[in-house]
């Protein structure tokens, strides 16, 4: 086993029986630790491809592993060194540099290692090559991470394609409609076709993002969206890519779904220059394996890059949220007054309802006149006294009204003396109180009114009961 390698290439270093160094054992910058591991020669930067359209915007996670050759690495260099590779290269100056031919070299390949774990600076390891150039994007270099972006969704069918505009989302908006007949005229000026805007979405450092597809119509009436991977082909031809550069589009991509097998593809094979380990622990850390997916992060510019898109969406969500604040402000505000309403109306009905009373009983008052008092009347007089003599009973309503009147007095008596404590009564309250015993306030008096009338009508009734008695005395006699 290698108890002092800087790095482990597979199968060939396992079986050798010191370092690359050396059995030294000397960690140098510390970076004994295996980086790099399980990177088989062959295989691209990592990065390369991102952004194409070889998995739906996901192109540089397809990268396949190139088979090792039996032997050791460096058992093959004068093979590898008729056709140098850029991972060779790579591999060269971090491991065996010939630049001086002595002791020197070991320094060289570890100052070169620094570069590659940084990600910036040039490797120098022989004097017949040009210096390999160390990019954030080598599969050496140590700034990366993993963090999940959402599944696509959107069909083939569909036919969505994003075009990506250096312009401010206000004046994308506002030239919208010109942007939509440029992309016509792109189209070729076809009139069965005919092209639509589906969403515009502002992105960072004033960039926008549209969406767009294209619907055809048959000579028959029916009508088909174009599909997204045909309209992207057209949109990616050379002489059409300078007509949409001229309008000022930057970029198109064709918004695609993944099919299972390119999804499981995708996630079994670890992106180039991460670590199985860490690519299988992504995925086990997954969220929402359903709908997010996990994607390598490479270098800062690359975190700070989500990290302004994540401060764009923040942005749009609280406004969101502030609309939807507004609106329900709106809503609280259109129930205050619909209930406001609502308790206005039922005081307008029940002032009707007692106006419709008074109607109806001077209509039965005039109905009955002259017709003797019938049963259910006597009925209804003699709870009408029962009323009244509860009412004026000392113990009942009446004396209790009374107590409270004194009380109420006596309340007032302790308010003058003590001016301090004053009290307030709101105005629109006053009001209701106000108009409630009012409304108290007649309906008494039609009461009084109502037991008055029956009152001398019983009075009548009891005089003419007389007179008939009388009468009849005077004929016996």
């Amino acid at each position: 086993t290698t108890t002092g390698t800087v790095f482990n290439f597979g199968n060939s270093l396992a079986s050798t029986g010191s370092g690359l160094f050396g059995n030294t054992q000397n960690k140098g910058f510390g970076f004994s630790s295996g980086l790099g591991a399980g990177t088989a020669a062959g295989t691209t930067g990592f990065g390369t491809g991102l952004g194409t359209t070889g998995l739906g915007g996901f192109g540089g996670f397809n990268i396949q592993p190139a088979q090792q050759q039996p032997g050791g690495l460096f058992g093959q260099q004068a093979q590898l060194q008729a056709q140098p590779t850029l991972l060779y290269q790579q591999v060269t100056a971090l491991s065996a540099p010939t630049l001086l031919g002595d002791e020197r070299d070991s320094i060289l390949a570890k100052w070169n290692q620094l570069q590659a774990y940084w990600g910036t600076g040039k490797g120098y390891y022989s004097n017949n090559n040009q210096p390999v150039d160390f990019s954030q994007e080598n599969p050496f270099c140590r700034f990366k991470a993993v963090g999940y972006s959402c599944v696509p969704v959107s069909k083939d069918e569909d036919g969505l394609v994003v075009l990506l505009f250096n312009r401010k989302e206000a004046d994308v908006r506002a030239q919208q409609q010109p942007l939509v007949e440029s992309l016509h005229k792109v189209l070729g000026n076809n009139q069965t076709l005919t092209v639509n805007v589906d969403g515009v979405k502002a992105l960072p450092n004033d960039q926008t993002e549209v969406i767009v597809y294209v619907v055809e119509r048959s000579p028959n009436g029916t009508s088909k969206r174009i599909p997204a991977t045909t309209l992207f082909s057209y949109l990616e031809q050379a002489n059409v890519k300078v007509q949409l550069t001229q309008i000022g589009v930057v970029m198109s991509v064709a918004r695609t779904e993944l099919s299972p097998a390119q999804l499981k593809q995708l996630l079994q094979n670890a992106p180039a220059g991460v670590d199985p380990i860490i690519w299988e622990q992504a995925k086990v850390d997954n969220p929402d394996p359903e709908k997010l997916i996990p994607v390598p992060m490479v270098s800062f510019k690359e975190l700070f890059r989500r990290l302004q898109i994540q401060d764009q969406m923040n942005k749009q969500h609280q406004t969101r949220v502030d609309i939807i604040s507004s609106d329900i402000s709106d809503l609280q505000k259109n129930q205050a007054t619909t209930v406001a309403k609502i308790a206005q109306y039922k005081r307008k009905l029940m002032d009707l309802s007692h106006r419709v009373l008074q109607v109806l009983i001077k209509q039965e008052i005039q109905r009955k006149s002259g017709y003797a008092i019938q049963v259910d009347e006597e009925h209804l007089r003699v709870q009408l006294d029962t009323i009244h003599s509860e009412l004026n009973a000392p113990t009942q309503f009446k004396g209790r009204l009374n107590e409270l009147m004194s009380q109420i007095r006596m309340q007032n008596h302790f308010g003058a003396a003590r001016s301090e404590e004053r009290y307030s009564v709101d105005a629109d309250l006053l009001r209701e109180i106000k108009q409630h015993l009012k409304q108290q306030q007649d309906g008494l008096s039609h009461l009084i009114s109502v037991i008055k009338d029956d009152l001398e009508d019983i009075k009548l009734i009891e005089h003419g009961l007389s007179d008939s008695g009388h009468m009849k005395g005077g004929i016996l006699s």
